[in-house]
């Protein structure tokens, strides 16, 4: 029997694809609009709302869905809007169980009301340390770049300025088609001399020549969903045959970040029963489980992992080691890495199992 939301709300996750501005609370969204007068919302009933998201992001492609977050990222343009969303966040996901996440977002569009990148990173951490404060939960900060602009140099510098104040690594997203990872080359080959953490949006809406550059070109420690890496792998025959970038991902244990029931909205897959993580994590991938946006997609980590238990007939081992690929792949210290999965996830997975028994 599939393990159901209730129960999976009890074990310890990892969540290391999230972002900031699409995981806001619908009444949060409708309160900031009226605290600082914008109108553009198309409505001002919080369950409304919640379903006009989801309405706008389920229309098969990805640049479509990206038009949602006008509404989020014009609400978060202030030092107590943009700590707000982040301590909620922190609460959200601890009330879900998630006890180590990395949320991430993109200073370069919080600058609208005046505020510096600097500004805008400063209160986004103070946000998480706030929500936090108490709860079985360590948050981490990933800075994004927008891929279709110019800034990623900026934006790196910047990550790294705050490195050891909240900022765990650097990121660059948007629409995907069109704008190769390499165009940032030099905000990458900054990360690196700086011996700092990246992770690249690769694969999503566009094939294996993006996850090829995003690893060969630009370094990347993970991929951002990763879920094309299947269009390398061939499965006409009696079983699934490799292509070298697929066999690459795999034998290199390249971290995939992957969201199935954003994909579904996407286009990229037709359900969560057809996703490719089932095959991904059959073929023992470094596979990862994630919500990316948790109020387009309405959606947050115990439901994803409701949702693969369902199709793929997961159990709690499953469930247990999806949750250790993620803390193996966190940009957290090493030894903080261990002393979650030893102390928090390989205990509370323990006990779930013995209960069931």
């Amino acid at each position: 029997m599939a393990l159901t939301i209730d129960e999976i709300r009890h074990a310890p996750k990892v969540l290391l694809h999230d972002h900031l501005d699409g995981g806001l609370r619908p009444a949060t969204v409708i309160d900031l609009a009226a605290e600082h007068d914008y109108g553009g919302l198309p409505t001002t009933d919080a369950d409304d709302l919640a379903a006009w998201m989801l309405r706008g992001a389920n229309r098969l492609d990805l640049a479509l869905y990206l038009e949602t977050f006008a509404h989020t990222v014009a609400v978060m343009q202030t030092p107590e809007a943009l700590e707000r969303v982040a301590a909620e966040c922190a609460e959200d996901l601890a009330a879900d169980g998630v006890v180590y996440a990395e949320v991430r977002f993109a200073p370069e569009l919080h600058v609208d009301g005046g505020l510096t990148l600097d500004e805008v990173v400063e209160a986004v951490v103070r946000g998480f340390e706030r929500g936090a404060a108490g709860r079985n939960i360590e948050i981490g900060a990933l800075v994004t770049a927008m891929r279709t602009a110019a800034r990623s140099l900026e934006i790196a510098e910047l990550a790294c300025r705050h490195r050891d104040r909240g900022v765990v690594g650097f990121d660059i997203a948007g629409a995907e088609a069109g704008n190769p990872p390499t165009r940032h080359l030099d905000a990458f080959h900054l990360i690196h001399r700086e011996n700092f953490h990246v992770t690249i949006h690769a694969g999503e809406a566009y094939g294996p020549p993006s996850i090829w550059e995003a690893i060969q070109y630009c370094g990347t420690e993970r991929l951002g969903h990763g879920v094309r890496i299947v269009d390398d792998i061939d499965t006409s025959g009696p079983k699934p045959k490799l292509g070298s970038l697929a066999q690459f991902v795999l034998d290199r244990r390249i971290p995939l970040e992957l969201c199935p029931s954003s994909n579904v909205h996407t286009g990229v897959s037709a359900s969560v029963a057809d996703h490719p993580i089932g095959m991904l994590s059959d073929l023992r991938y470094r596979v990862t489980v994630n919500t990316d946006n948790r109020l387009m997609s309405d959606t947050f980590m115990s439901k994803e992992l409701a949702l693969c238990s369902e199709a793929f007939g997961w159990d709690w081992m499953d469930l247990r080691w999806v949750t250790i690929n993620a803390m193996k792949s966190a940009f957290w210290p090493f030894n903080d890495r261990l002393r979650i999965i030893d102390e928090v996830i390989k205990p509370g997975y323990a006990a779930l199992i013995a209960h069931d028994e």
